[in-house]
């Protein structure tokens, strides 16, 4: 059994980011599924959103969250998060973060993508992400006071309701190294879930292969609420080519003048939308969904081809790039694009500490749901999000009284034998994800979502049995999130009897007069 002061489940920004600010005075130990920087946050182009520039103010970035969350923005959250994101940024410019700056200025270039009334996307060229990861894994590999876990995966958190110790209380969790198939107990003070979205729920994603719900599912096994599922956020721009999958083309594209056309070159957003191309990720994700189907589409164009070749080059390095590995010259000729699932708005519900329903146990990043998003995320509001809350939770971790660790029981792996049959993973895999793609998608109807439960149902079934009878793999226990994850998307948009923000429902078009929150308690769990 391992001992640490704090478990950070997740390697993004939010886990990084919190196992830094603690390493001066805990033991702490990183767990990551892969490699320590293949997760969303290194995936990242656009940049961090914060009130940076004299010609903004906190009103305006404040007012720009909660029309873009359609309402349901939690006021205070989106003020909290909002009034600390320069500090947020200062901290990162500390750490070494090399942000793009204005030609022959010290002054940092800030962008502009959707939603935005200012520009206030303080980046690193186009891949911000990218860019901050590496500045802090490297600070965190050098940490003495910090443990770095690769190829592990949570299985599922030790509480005292497990343990019939009867109290409400986490004490670490099971981690599996998917490289041995060994799983290992860690005992913690504290453990974080810092596990990120669940893009993978479905066919189409800009997310990394991690991205599968597995922080959400845990929490949820272990008796924390969740809010909001139902609000998943498309990217409008995914690009579309057979040789390529996930790969992102910046809402920033959009800020600095790209306009999205149908094939015959004709410009359609202002048909939709008076912001056009400037809408926010919703609207501009349902204007292409709507006239692909219209039309019978593959793909709409976004075109920046009347920008010089060496603006692009400079502000867009990677995308230019790709997009020329691919016979595509973003300088002469428009990239064909879809949206993808982007972004989990939904998830653990938590405090502004990041504390979940259960002691001792935090979530931050993605995988928590703290109001700040409402029904749709503004544009690179996520890794301020991740910052703000890493260093919330921080504090009330470092202020707490020093508590005592307790020895765990191992795992029991006396009652499984191996599988016999491991292609049933994939093909429930594959199935799964599909009929999310058709059924809960950026247009819902009860009946396709009914169909989904359905079938999600059969699938937890014969996973569940799986799981009890054979020894568990990373395939395994993704697949098992992946499905708990899909079964409260599916749950909370069934709850939702109007259309908002990233849920639109033919069934319930009209959005009510009151915005609320979905919120859903596990079984036998009373709720607070």
């Amino acid at each position: 059994m391992l001992q640490f002061d704090t478990l950070i489940i997740g390697s993004g920004l939010a886990g990084l980011s919190l196992a830094l600010k603690l390493a001066n005075s805990k033991k702490v130990a990183v767990i990551t599924k892969k490699s320590l920087l293949e997760g969303a946050s290194a995936w990242a182009q656009g940049g961090i959103a914060a009130v940076l520039s004299p010609d903004d103010s906190f009103d305006k970035h404040i007012h720009d969250t909660q029309v873009a969350g359609a309402g349901l923005c939690d006021p205070q959250t989106t003020r909290f998060v909002v009034e600390h994101g320069a500090a947020a940024i200062g901290w990162l410019i500390q750490q070494g973060v090399p942000f793009s700056r204005e030609h022959n200025d010290s002054n940092y270039h800030l962008t502009r993508e959707g939603g935005h009334s200012q520009r206030r996307i303080i980046h690193a060229a186009d891949a911000t992400g990218l860019a901050v990861q590496e500045v802090l894994a490297n600070k965190v590999l050098a940490h003495p006071n910090i443990t770095v876990l690769e190829n592990y995966m949570a299985v599922d958190l030790i509480t005292g309701q497990k343990m019939g110790l009867g109290d409400n209380r986490c004490y670490g969790a099971y981690a599996l190294n998917s490289l041995s198939g060994e799983i290992i107990t860690i005992s913690a003070r504290d453990t974080v879930l810092a596990t990120g979205g669940a893009g993978k729920v479905y066919l189409y994603t800009t997310n990394p292969d991690t991205a599968t719900g597995d922080g959400i599912a845990i929490g949820w096994r272990a008796g924390c609420r969740v809010a909001n599922m139902e609000f998943i956020q498309f990217h409008p721009t995914c690009l579309y080519h057979p040789h390529e999958k996930s790969f992102l083309i910046s809402e920033a594209v959009r800020g600095e003048g790209g306009i999205l056309k149908l094939p015959d070159g004709t410009r359609f957003m202002p048909w939709h939308d008076e912001r056009a191309e400037l809408a926010p990720r919703d609207v501009v994700a349902r204007a292409i969904d709507f006239e692909m189907k219209k039309r019978g589409l593959d793909c709409v164009y976004l075109d920046i081809s009347h920008q010089p070749v060496e603006f692009l080059q400079e502000h867009f390095p990677t995308i230019y790039a790709r997009c020329l590995s691919l016979g595509i010259n973003i300088a002469r000729q428009p990239i064909p694009v879809v949206p993808a699932v982007h972004f989990t708005c939904g998830g653990l519900l938590v405090d502004q500490r990041g504390r979940t329903d259960i002691d001792n146990l935090y979530a931050i990043g993605e995988s928590s749901y703290t109001g700040l998003h409402g029904a749709n995320r503004l544009a690179s509001n996520s890794l301020l999000e991740c910052l703000v809350y890493a260093d919330s939770a921080a504090q009330d971790i470092l202020g707490k009284p020093h508590g005592s660790l307790t020895d765990l029981p191992h795992w029991d792996e006396s009652q499984v034998t191996d599988a016999d049959e491991a292609v049933v993973i994939s093909h429930n895999w594959d199935e799964l994800r599909r009929f999310m793609w058709d059924y809960v998608g950026i247009v819902r109807t009860t009946k396709r979502l009914e169909r989904a439960q359905h079938r999600i149902r059969l699938l937890h079934e014969e996973i569940n049995e799986y799981y009890r009878n054979f020894h568990i793999t990373s395939d395994l226990l993704e697949l098992r999130n992946l499905v708990l994850t899909a079964d409260l998307i599916v749950q909370s948009a069934l709850a939702r009897h109007e259309s908002r923000g990233l849920h639109f429902s033919k069934d319930y078009p009209e959005t009510l007069p009151q915005a609320r929150s979905t919120v859903l308690t596990p079984p036998g769990v009373t709720p607070r």
